[in-house]
């Protein structure tokens, strides 16, 4: 089975955890605290779960997710992700992050950022505009009327198939955004941001997204 390494354990990184878990992955989970903080968390998740550091996630994840703040991404175990898919969970919150000239001026987009920081992983976007607790009450099975959509993007083929294939598994249905040039069009203050919809809908808020809102 597939092990998901996940750097971040914070809101979206745990509910990321419980799907995983739920539908038969195995996952090891790090935060910048240290193992040992996430002990609660490990023991809900039961025998698939165990803690680790940043690094050590990395290394045993088949795929990874980061979801840590834009600003810590130079600190992410570049050679254990070198080669892996890399789920990019990140938006600009530059109350948080501090100004970036190149996201403000609309040069660049967060996963590109990540993707220079990873230059040899493969990046796709994932779990960027839903609400963290939505993640685990608002999947439904395949066909069902009015199933939520969730977004990705990515210059991998593969990487993006493999998110497609988990937000099927986790109860989404994915509208593919294109390449990680294009996937400021699902980040923060965009018409598809943290918005219920179906694929249809997403699709329509996608296109009417300013590339500077």
């Amino acid at each position: 089975m597939t092990t998901l390494g996940i750097i971040g354990a914070g809101h979206i990184g745990s509910q990321v955890a419980r799907v995983a878990v739920a539908n038969g992955y195995d996952v090891v989970i790090a935060n910048s605290r240290g193992p040992e903080t996430l002990a609660g968390l490990v023991d809900e998740l039961g025998p698939r779960a165990k803690a680790a550091t940043a690094a050590e996630a990395a290394a045993a994840g088949d795929v990874a997710v980061v979801t840590v703040p834009l600003g810590k991404i130079d600190a992410l175990p570049v050679e254990e992700l070198a080669g892996k898919i890399v789920l990019d969970t990140n938006n600009y919150y530059f109350e948080r992050d501090g100004h970036i000239d190149a996201l403000d001026k609309g040069e660049t987009t967060t996963s590109e950022l990540l993707q220079k920081q990873l230059p040899t992983s493969r990046i796709a976007k994932a779990f960027n505009h839903i609400y963290a607790a939505d993640i685990t009450t608002d999947g439904t099975p395949a066909g069902t009327e009015g199933r939520r959509a969730l977004a990705t993007a990515g210059d991998d083929a593969e990487a993006v198939d493999f998110v497609t294939r988990f937000y099927d598994e986790v109860g989404f249905d994915t509208v593919n955004v294109g390449p990680l040039s294009e996937s400021w069009r699902v980040e923060r203050d965009r018409p598809a941001y943290v918005v219920k919809q179906t694929a249809e809908e997403l699709t329509a808020n996608l296109a009417i997204a300013n590339r500077l809102p």
